[in-house]
């Protein structure tokens, strides 16, 4: 059963320019993408840095201002409550930033970080808010004496897995981990990533799990969203998505995945250069007449990509 559903979301950046400092254009950085969520399960969005992933998230936990559409949130339309820092949407609805040091204020200690949305939005005695916060150390594996540093004690997956504990402090419903894991080496981004999968199974939490390497989001995530110029270009379960990728680019993004194999090094080597050959030539097929990727068309029931509706073909 679905929960929780993005309609139509557009975020546009005004263009100032000329003498008066007038509005001359737009900048669309999310262009109309919706998005259903089952409770308890991963998806992924993924894409290059600027295609408006980080801007979507952003949006739908209230940093960044909608233009247009709607979040529904258990059946009410919660988009403009985004901004009420007290509203149950709030609560429930939590983020793990990509730079976990500049997320945290380096003048309090841990304990005081972790407290702050404990107080925001659970009412709770100070003997309670003192046990919550053990508690919540003990989930990400960190000692009791943690609470007492400061951030810049920490190593950098020390610091993610103190993320991670503020933002489950409110026992959230949903999280949104905008690149959790992508300044961390390939040691601790295992760890972490595996640590996420067990909390998320543990407590039935809902990810929209951001990043640029498909990777990543494979091992996380039951559905995928490949997301450029604001828009969606292919949209689908993960297994149908990595074994019969459509569009022109998400084959790109996949075969910038590093292989293990040298024969499948030459293999994916091979791929690419085919893709970027035929990428111009292709490139100019996937969008409609005012430059916008074209709508979704189904591939099947569960896997869809933008085509062009008059030629009628995947592109």
């Amino acid at each position: 059963m679905m929960f929780m559903q993005i309609d139509n979301l557009k975020v546009h950046y005004p263009v100032r320019g000329g003498f008066f400092n007038r509005v001359i254009d737009h900048v669309h950085a999310v262009d109309g993408i919706s998005m259903e969520f089952e409770k308890g399960k991963a998806y992924g969005l993924v894409g290059e840095s600027g295609c408006g992933k980080s801007t979507t998230g952003k949006s739908i936990i209230g940093l960044e201002k909608i233009t247009s559409g709607k979040i529904i949130y258990e059946g009410e339309d919660v988009t403009n409550k985004r901004r009420d820092r007290k509203s149950a949407y709030n609560r429930d609805i939590q983020m793990i930033f990509q730079d976990s040091h500049s997320a945290m204020n380096p003048r309090k200690r841990v304990q005081d970080i972790l407290a702050e949305p404990i107080r925001n939005f659970l009412s709770l005695s100070p003997q309670e808010e003192r046990k919550r916060i053990n508690e919540l150390l003990a989930i990400v594996g960190m000692p009791e004496d943690a609470k007492l540093k400061y951030p810049h004690e920490f190593s950098g997956g020390q610091k993610q897995r103190l993320g991670i504990a503020r933002a489950i402090a409110t026992n959230p419903k949903v999280i949104i981990a905008d690149e959790p894991v992508s300044a961390l080496d390939l040691s601790v981004q295992a760890q972490v990533l595996n640590f996420m999968k067990d909390i998320q199974n543990e407590y039935g939490l809902t990810y929209l799990f951001i990043s640029h390497d498909l990777g990543v989001v494979k091992h996380m995530c039951e559905h995928i969203s490949i997301m450029y110029k604001g828009r969606f270009v292919e949209t689908g379960n993960t297994k149908e998505i990595f074994e019969n990728p459509q569009h022109i680019y998400t084959k790109r993004l996949l075969s910038a995945i590093p292989e293990v194999s040298p024969i499948g090094r030459i293999e994916r080597k091979r791929e690419r250069v085919n893709v970027e050959t035929h990428y111009q030539k292709e490139h100019n097929l996937s969008f409609d007449e005012k430059g916008r990727v074209f709508d979704l068309v189904p591939v099947t029931e569960t896997h869809f990509v933008a085509a062009s509706p008059t030629i009628k073909e995947v592109i």
